[in-house]
């Protein structure tokens, strides 16, 4: 993104003067911009009109007396063409591009969004096919239809690929405090990361939602998150469309073992990104960060007024690695005067109802509560229904519980039992005390759980640093590409230091001499890149002890190997030494996804690759740190650690062995497709791969 575009889009998200091209639909909504609270001046563009629904038009883009910061073009998308070249022409900052048509139609509507990107130049583009801008910190609802959303002091950006999400979300009845939100659509010229880099800047945005189907521009990504968790700003993605594409080609088990959805995984973790699993988890673990007041730890002093509410909170909690420590002797004490004689003094605390509505009661059950060294504070409470006319006894207590807080200093927050029995009233008095108003115990838990979570691995993240390594994204490649052999493959990780046996690449004729050489007992396989998977083909032999039995098992192979690819010549043998039995076997390889980046992946190995699919993944590049917490990572890990008596395994060689694939993968990386090291042996003094398979591109 060049400095100007990046300028451009600065005056798009804080426009001072803003203008509409369309027609009625655009009228209206100039109108609703109006009614907003928009203060800026304002344009109707419309040729045929002199006016409409009351709102007076200018007669072309020419006629407008400057170029505006933020336009709305609504016109079919060859008129949209000429609109974003003629506002290019004036000056514009930024254009949102509604019309669809471009790209998602094919060739010839690629061949139109390359021509629109060229129009705009070096202002900003949105879109097209989007549904445009909302900005509730300006006021400013560059958008087609109704919203549901109100200025804010600050707030959520929140970034969608789907318009209708967006509209849906502005809709939703759960107050979240939203400061943008932005339908990215095709992402012509401007797409998640570059909104996300220039968001960033604004101090007033107090975490960013991504809803996500895939990235275009992952080092561009990867780089504003960076960007972010050194500001400390949490990133919440709902990314949906788990597939595991271009499966179909792979040779690899690596492949199998490592979707693209895992890879998105892996960028997510290395970067601090908040992972949720649905549109009710994302809206409220946003709250919960919305207020940029975030907890230090994840211990909470937790307050009820019932015993069954307070079941509820220690079992998600728990589940939720959330920490509730005990109150001392002197909180003990102070409640038990203030608390009748059936309340349980324990956190999380029922402080009954018999206090409801006293309050003086309950500024003193609050202040011995909140005098504990927990993070944050948590506060259970349900409205019953406005006719029962007992709702005030509900907001003293919200009331009382925002100024302990503050007398305090602690963050905390609000949850009801029911997502529906915390209105919308009480949601809006807590967001404007800062305190967050999450609905729904479960939910709201785990919300917490997510954001108290988030301060920790972000320090952890930034001290290991490679959170600052951009992933590689090397033009993509097509084909099936050329599959080395198992001696060519070894040979080239070799070079970069795996350890491989020191075996002898030899013939059928030869074998048997170069086997004296070699020594005995021995591994024979057979050497060509037409049999990727040798022993479906019975092209290795295990522990030949002797002459006799590698010659028996040279007939048998040249056989099975007729039998099973008639067509594969049974000319090029390789023997090694047979390695002693391992503490472990494990599976590392490399993964490429077209548009994504390489990643590296490790796992369990051997036959039970893929049965057990126990794998991590690391994007490239990166670091040996990485690369061991991965390994300890595994479920399988305690085979590494001295399971039952055995020995550990040197992890330290173990490492040295896996950073050479990875290696050799940054070196190659415009060309390698695929990668198998499969198994690798690990044994307590040192580490040996024993098998390898390399796919490599045309570039």
């Amino acid at each position: 993104m060049s400095q100007t575009i990046r300028d451009n889009l600065q005056r798009l998200l804080a426009p001072q003067h803003v203008a509409f091209v369309g027609g009625r639909s655009m009228a209206r909504a100039l109108k609703r911009c109006a009614e907003g609270g928009y203060q800026g001046q304002m344009w109707l563009v419309n040729p045929q009109h002199d006016s409409l629904e009351d709102v007076p038009c200018v007669r072309s883009i020419a006629d407008l007396p400057c170029g505006p910061d933020a336009v709305f073009i609504a016109t079919n998308r060859d008129l949209t063409l000429t609109c974003v070249a003629e506002l290019a022409a004036i000056g514009a900052g930024g254009a949102i591009c509604y019309a669809s048509g471009f790209a998602e139609t094919g060739t010839e509507g690629q061949a139109l969004q390359q021509q629109l990107l060229e129009a705009a130049g070096d202002m900003a583009l949105l879109g097209p096919n989007c549904y445009g801008l909302l900005d509730y910190l300006h006021s400013a609802a560059l958008w087609p239809v109704a919203h549901g959303g109100k200025t804010v002091e600050k707030g959520v950006a929140v970034l969608t690929q789907s318009g209708n999400f967006a509209y849906n979300l502005s809709m939703s009845d759960r107050s979240l405090p939203v400061a943008y939100m932005a339908s990215v659509g095709n992402q012509a010229q401007l797409g998640v990361a570059e909104l996300m880099d220039v968001l960033l800047d604004e101090p007033r945005v107090t975490a960013i939602g991504l809803h996500l189907e895939g990235l275009k521009n992952v080092p561009g990504f990867a780089r504003a998150a960076h960007k972010a968790l050194e500001k400390g700003i949490p990133i919440i993605a709902l990314k949906t469309g788990v597939s595991q594409i271009g499966a179909e080609l792979a040779l690899s088990h690596t492949s199998s073992l490592s979707g693209s959805d895992a890879l998105y995984d892996a960028l997510f973790e290395r970067l601090g990104v908040i992972r949720v699993s649905g549109p009710v988890s994302f809206v409220e673990t946003l709250k919960a960060a919305a207020c940029g007041n975030l907890p230090a730890g994840n211990s909470l002093i937790a307050l009820a007024c019932s015993g069954g509410d307070a079941g509820l909170i220690a079992d998600y909690a728990e589940r939720n690695d959330l920490g509730l420590p005990t109150l001392d002797d002197g909180q003990v004490g102070e409640l038990a005067q203030v608390l009748p004689g059936y309340a349980n003094l324990v956190n999380p605390l029922d402080f009954t109802t018999a206090i409801w509505g006293d309050g003086e009661a309950l500024n003193r059950m609050l202040d011995s509560a909140l005098r504990t060294p927990a993070d944050a504070a948590m506060l259970v409470l349900d409205y019953p229904a406005e006719f029962t006319g007992e709702r005030k006894e509900c907001d003293l207590l919200l009331e009382l519980y925002c100024a302990a807080l503050k007398r305090h200093g602690k963050s905390g927050f609000v949850t009801s039992a029911f997502p529906e029995l915390l209105p919308a009233h009480a949601r809006e008095r807590l967001h404007a005390q800062g305190v967050p108003a999450l609905q729904g115990v479960e939910d709201g838990l785990a919300a917490w759980g997510r954001i108290a979570g988030y301060p920790r691995n972000r320090q952890a993240l930034l001290a290991r640093g490679e959170s600052a390594l951009l992933p590689l994204c090397p033009q993509a490649l097509n084909g099936e590409g050329e599959l080395l052999n198992e001696w060519d493959s070894k040979q080239a990780l070799r070079a970069f230091g795996l350890p491989t046996p020191n075996g002898v690449l030899s013939t059928p004729a030869n074998a048997l001499k170069d086997a004296e050489v070699l020594g005995y007992p021995l591994v024979l396989k057979a050497v060509s890149a037409q049999l990727p998977h040798k022993t479906e083909a019975g092209a290795v032999a295990l522990n030949l002890k002797d002459s006799a039995a590698l010659s028996t098992a040279l007939e048998t192979m040249r056989a099975s190997i007729a039998a099973y690819a008639p067509g594969v010549a049974f000319d090029q043998l390789l023997l090694e030494p047979m390695a002693k039995a391992p503490l472990a076997e494990l599976i590392v390889g490399i993964k490429r996804e077209n548009d994504f980046g390489l990643a590296l992946v490790i796992g369990a190995g051997g036959i039970l690759v893929e049965l057990l699919k126990d794998s991590r993944s690391l994007l490239l590049p990166t670091t040996d740190g990485a690369i061991r917490r991965a390994l300890l990572s595994l479920r399988s890990a305690a085979l590494l650690q001295g399971f039952r008596g055995r020995e550990a395994a040197d992890l330290d060689a173990l490492v040295t062995a896996i950073r050479a694939v990875a290696d050799y993968a940054c070196e190659n990386a415009a060309q390698l497709l695929e990668l198998d090291v499969n198994p690798l042996l690990v044994g307590a003094d040192g580490t040996t791969a024993v098998d390898a398979l390399i796919r490599l591109g045309h570039v």
